[in-house]
């Protein structure tokens, strides 16, 4: 049960934070949090990440859909099982993929807003790179696939010492 609502509390947490910008920013509106760092931007997005495959949303949302879907039946089995860093992963992916599938459902595109510019020089070298615009169901996206490589490698090591203990 709690995976189920640790999902919730991310599509929640998610909704809320585009509601703020939608309703409380214009389009392209930048309030700087620290300097030009860090600004929440006000950016719609119509593809997926880094903004790749625009106007694509009927795709998006079918893809959503079955991996939704995969993710439901994915964290009942890692529930079953006790595989809890698993369980943890997929309530993650769950959400964010609900949180961007509503605003390409209702609006037909993705509210981002937090900006992070780089600004330095590297051995003389200036560099000005801005990472891509993302928002709190990408963060969640993001984590979860980085939880479940995590997950396999852990799997993976434990698989490794039984077939050496197992004279493997």
């Amino acid at each position: 049960m709690q995976y189920y609502v640790l999902a919730a509390v991310v599509l929640a947490l998610d909704q809320l934070t585009k509601w703020a910008v939608r309703t409380n920013m214009a389009l392209h509106e930048t309030i700087p949090v620290i300097g030009e760092f860090f600004q929440i931007y006000s950016h719609r997005n119509r593809g997926a990440a880094f903004g790749v495959l625009q106007d694509q949303r009927v795709f998006f949302l079918i893809v959503t859909v079955i991996v939704l879907v995969a993710a439901f039946w994915y964290l009942r089995r890692a529930i079953r099982r006790s595989e809890r860093l698993l369980a943890v992963a997929l309530a993650l992916l769950i959400g964010g993929a609900a949180g961007n599938f509503i605003d390409r459902l209702l609006f037909g595109e993705v509210v981002d807003f937090f900006k992070f510019r780089f600004r330095f020089n590297w051995f003389g070298i200036p560099v000005d790179y801005t990472f891509a615009i993302f928002n709190v169901a990408d963060i969640a996206i993001t984590s979860s696939v980085a939880l479940i490589l995590l997950d396999s490698l852990l799997a993976w090591r434990r698989e490794r010492k039984e077939m050496i203990r197992h004279g493997g």
